[in-house]
């Protein structure tokens, strides 16, 4: 077995640490390297957003209720989100992963990942409830009603936030996150 390289070893250090959003902001991609490898940077993404983020009570069934991240869609991502959260726990709620066709239903998603076409994502955006953070790909997703949308900036894994549209379904974005926002939106979608 190879030993990991230098940056699976730095990227490992970052995923154990409590600010990875204000740390890993700035790990790069290196030049050529697989896309799996930006899906491993996205999935500490999906984690560090949940420490971030202030659910309503309403968006969990009971007290004791997993933080659940959903991935509906095609799953871009492998083992790297499930071996990312294996053993987390955020404000003492165990964090699980899903994989859906379509929209959750009420309480079983916090988080939604949308890993598919823009036609299909907004019809289902529409379709989730309040209480759920939604994250998917590029600055249109949040331009169309999405709450954080991953884009690649020079190399880098950063994200646009559309604070409107968290703040619509309930959900409070700490002043952290947006700060390490490579954009943040205050329109909840485009204007008619």
């Amino acid at each position: 077995m190879r030993a990991p390289s230098r940056f699976s070893r730095g990227f490992a250090a970052l995923r154990r640490v409590s600010l990875l959003p204000l740390a890993i902001a700035s790990v790069a991609t290196p030049a050529g390297a697989a896309p799996a490898l930006d899906y491993e940077v996205k999935a500490a993404f999906l984690l560090n957003f949940t420490k971030f983020v202030e659910w309503p009570a309403t968006a969990f069934a009971s007290p004791d209720s997993a933080m659940a991240i959903c991935v509906v869609g095609k799953d871009p991502f492998g083992n790297a989100l499930d071996e990312t959260i294996r053993g987390e726990a955020v404000n003492g709620r165990k964090v699980t992963v899903q994989r859906l066709s379509d929209a959750p239903s009420p309480h079983a998603c916090q988080v939604v990942y949308f890993g598919m076409s823009d036609k299909d994502a907004a019809r289902i955006l529409n379709a989730v409830g309040p209480g759920v953070l939604t994250v998917g790909e590029g600055d249109a997703f949040v331009r169309g009603g999405g709450m954080i949308g991953f884009v690649l900036d020079s190399r880098r894994v950063r994200f646009d936030i559309n604070q409107t549209a968290a703040e619509s379904a309930g959900l409070k974005l700490s002043s952290r996150l947006l700060s390490v926002a490579r954009s943040v939106e205050r329109s909840a979608g485009p204007s008619s």
